[in-house]
């Protein structure tokens, strides 16, 4: 967190930007400062006070940060413009339902590793805070990349189609979840207890110092929600080439995921038509991003390398619309779908 949202850095990230976004740099550091100490604020009382949120207070905080979300957008279009505003609920919805989407493989971990429900708020917010910074790095590096080689939008497009093809074909089977070589290797390392001790990640025994199951815990979910950003970055960069954009868009899907986690419960089962719908988000998104690689700087064997302006760039208010209304229909269907049935139901409503 200190790399990412050092003061050096936000000054330079500020100065190399504002220019081009037409963002200034005091909103882009204020930006970063407020959800840095919001982030923290949140991890300090889910630390003090551990417990399982009940529907109500879920359902405030999740509000809560919609509402944040919500009224970031109309300050970007107060201080920038209306395209700038467009690309961040674009973006930020579609991470947020892909968030929603992963969900799902939250759910299997806190079961795999037999979290306790009023320690699970905790690994939850470490958990987003380390998806946070890998996310934040990721999305430096593909920025980067994208300012050198325009023509990765080409493998972007490719990739998202392929990503919704097998959404698609995969919707049937049930959802898992395995430990990837990262987390094999830390549980064979660690010296570690057989059981979770409160919310502490390191305990004393036998006057040896022992780790918890309470830190795995915290690296799969980090690690995992990295796994998870191999589609939704390329998607975002899909919708603006902004990293402050980009960026912000992330925070703001990840900030009330803990919350969200709690208050949907059963009703997860119920959202059966859900990856069809991110699955002609992505393929909508990974067609867009080859149509704008043709159209403002094609491959160097297409049309010599100059743009082909009879391709049409998709205008991002259209992107914002689909993506809203694939979201709407897919939401509105899975609960006709599966009205009056129990989870147990559902499953089998979605395995059909």
């Amino acid at each position: 967190m200190n790399v990412l949202f050092s003061p050096d850095h936000l000054t330079q990230l500020a100065a190399e930007q504002s220019s081009s976004l037409g963002i200034p740099g005091w909103l882009q550091i204020t930006t970063f400062v407020g959800l840095t100490v919001l982030l923290l604020a949140d991890l300090a009382l889910v630390v003090h006070r551990p417990h399982e949120p009940s529907a109500k207070e879920a359902s405030l905080w999740v509000s809560f940060y919609v509402a944040l979300a919500l009224l970031f957008g109309v300050l970007l279009l107060a201080v920038t413009d209306g395209d700038l505003a467009t690309q961040f609920y674009a973006g930020w919805l579609t991470e947020y339902s892909l968030s929603v989407d992963n969900l799902f493989v939250f759910v299997i971990i806190m079961a795999r590793f037999q979290v306790p429900r009023k320690l699970q708020q905790e690994a939850l917010m470490v958990g987003i805070i380390i998806a946070l910074v890998l996310r934040g790095i990721f999305i430096l590096l593909g920025a980067a990349v994208i300012e050198r080689f325009t023509w990765v939008f080409y493998i972007f497009g490719a990739f998202l189609v392929y990503t919704a093809i097998n959404l698609v074909r995969n919707r049937n089977e049930d959802e898992d979840y395995e430990e990837n070589a990262f987390i094999r290797r830390m549980r064979r390392v660690l010296p570690m207890t057989p059981d979770f001790h409160e919310s502490n990640i390191r305990v004393t025994q036998g006057g040896k110092k022992l780790w918890t199951p309470m830190i795995v815990v915290f690296l799969a979910l980090g690690t995992t929600d990295l796994l998870f950003a191999l589609d939704s970055i390329p998607a975002i960069f899909g919708l603006t080439r902004e990293p402050f954009i980009v960026f912000t868009a992330n925070i703001f899907a990840l900030m009330g995921l803990r919350q969200l986690y709690f208050l949907l419960g059963g009703l997860l089962k119920r959202l059966v038509y859900l990856s069809l719908g991110l699955a002609v988000i992505l393929a909508f998104i990974g067609v867009k991003l080859v149509f704008e690689a043709v159209h403002d700087n094609s491959l160097p064997f297409i049309n010599g390398g100059q743009s082909i302006e009879s391709v049409p760039a998709i205008p991002i208010w259209l992107s914002l619309s689909v993506i809203l209304g694939v979201l709407v229909v897919a939401t509105v269907a899975s609960l006709l779908k599966t009205r009056g049935e129990t989870d147990e139901d559902a499953e089998v409503t979605a395995a059909g």
